[in-house]
């Protein structure tokens, strides 16, 4: 059995949200190649792949005249680390919009993209199959990006690139360097838009086959393998993010108990105030 760790702000992003994640492991795969005798699972065992997925997009400048485009992208999903993924995935689907002639596409092997021209942001369904028929298909769901959005009202992390670069889902080894940006913003017609998230798919208690060929991956590329995002940098500073929230929820939760303490102290005095004002009163009567 295998399940996405899945981002949830980006569900956040569409109402229909719970209707699709009843949907999310899909239906089970049809007999691969492979063959339905894969042997018993492996219990206890489990096995984690990370992997990223995304777009990277170019604005034409101004509208197509032909169809009003405005832009050309790139939507695909790959590996985290240097893999190759065929070896454990059988075929990956992408589910555009339905305004698309061809809106499911299909891809068999590396690189797992496709790309198209369009004018509007929507949802994409990236549908995985794995190479043993056992393992239930796992869905992503990815809101295809071709506006910068404001910090914080999106789940993947944006990149801006200048216009020169290509529309590639590996990045080049040095980054070029994203267009000076003024008052208003990167002009127009200047930039690449890249829009990408980390995921992770958990293989829990595989079949012996699938275990196999989880673990003996070669190596997507022999040269260095990178991504437009610093994914390593970004857990950094989140898990410091994270440690400093909790810091400060146990500072507060510590004043709190020290509030409290202070009015049962107050508390206890108002009530022997009390009682001495009593005995005063019975004395005097």
């Amino acid at each position: 059995m295998v399940k996405a760790v899945l981002n949830y702000k980006v569900r956040i992003e569409r109402m229909e949200n719970k209707r699709k994640w009843s949907r999310m492991t899909g239906v089970m795969g049809q007999s691969g190649d492979l063959g339905s005798d894969s042997g018993g699972r492996m219990k206890g065992v489990s096995v984690m792949k990370p992997v990223v997925y995304g777009n990277i997009a170019r604005y034409f400048g101004k509208k197509r005249e032909e169809d009003g485009h405005t832009h050309e992208w790139t939507v695909y999903l790959k590996p985290y680390l240097n893999e190759d993924m065929s070896t454990y995935v059988k075929k990956v689907q992408f589910k555009l919009h339905e305004s698309y002639a061809n809106q499911t596409r299909v891809i068999t092997r590396p690189p797992y993209e496709v790309t198209e021209t369009g004018w509007g942001e929507f949802e994409i369904n990236i549908k995985i199959y794995f190479q043993d028929p056992n393992e239930r298909p796992v869905t992503i769901y990815h809101i295809l990006k071709l506006f910068q959005s404001s910090p914080g009202t999106c789940s993947t992390t944006t990149t801006v690139l200048p216009a020169t670069a290509s529309l590639s889902s590996t990045p080049p080894l040095v980054l070029p360097t994203p267009p000076a940006a003024d008052a208003a913003g990167v002009p127009p017609g200047k930039k690449i838009l890249v829009a990408e998230a980390y995921e992770e798919l958990v293989f829990q208690e595989p079949s012996a086959l699938m275990h196999q060929l989880l673990l003996n991956c070669p190596k997507l590329t022999l040269g260095e393998y990178c991504h437009y995002t610093d994914f390593e940098t970004k857990k950094k500073k989140t898990l410091e993010n994270i440690a400093l929230g909790k810091e400060k929820v146990n500072q507060e939760i510590m004043d709190l108990r020290a509030k409290i303490q202070i009015a049962k102290d107050t508390l206890v005095e108002f009530k022997e105030k009390f009682s001495e004002a009593q005995a005063e009163i019975t004395s005097d009567s």
